[in-house]
């Protein structure tokens, strides 16, 4: 059980680390449209170097048998973040379909929300049963020898 903790743990400060970086990439597109559009290039870059925080909490979420929830909800994330640069890259040619990346950026912010609050809950529930199963219950200390 101290395995599966541990991932939870990992997985929800993965993901709370994920939410706060997606909060400044909010920030740093504000600041491409209303101060330099040259700060654009600083959003993009931070993008992609976030990015990889979804293959982390996928990785987790897997190794660490988080169940199918979590699994897919991360796995979502990683699938979210790929379409950010499909919609950008086709901004020239489908600006209707490249309007979708900020509306996908707010999604993957709630999804991930979402899983960082599954993370800490699964981690509260798997300290409580590691607790509860190292206390021996009454009857087994009033059995006789």
């Amino acid at each position: 059980m101290r395995a599966r903790n541990g991932a939870y743990t990992a997985l929800a400060v993965v993901a709370s680390i994920f939410v706060a970086c997606l909060v400044i990439q909010v920030f740093l597109a504000g600041l491409g449209v209303f101060d330099s559009p040259s700060a654009f290039m600083t959003h993009a870059t931070f993008g992609y170097i976030i990015e990889w925080l979804t293959l982390v909490m996928l990785l987790i979420a897997a190794f660490g048998r988080l169940g199918r929830r979590l699994i897919r909800l991360t796995a979502l994330t990683l699938v979210q973040l790929v379409l950010q640069s499909v919609f950008v890259a086709v901004r020239d040619t489908y600006p209707m379909v490249a309007a979708l990346h900020p509306v996908n950026g707010f999604a993957v912010l709630l999804v991930t929300i979402l899983i960082a609050r599954l993370a800490w809950q699964g981690r509260q529930a798997a300290i409580a049963t590691s607790a509860a199963s190292a206390i021996p219950s009454p009857a087994a200390a009033e059995a006789p020898s």
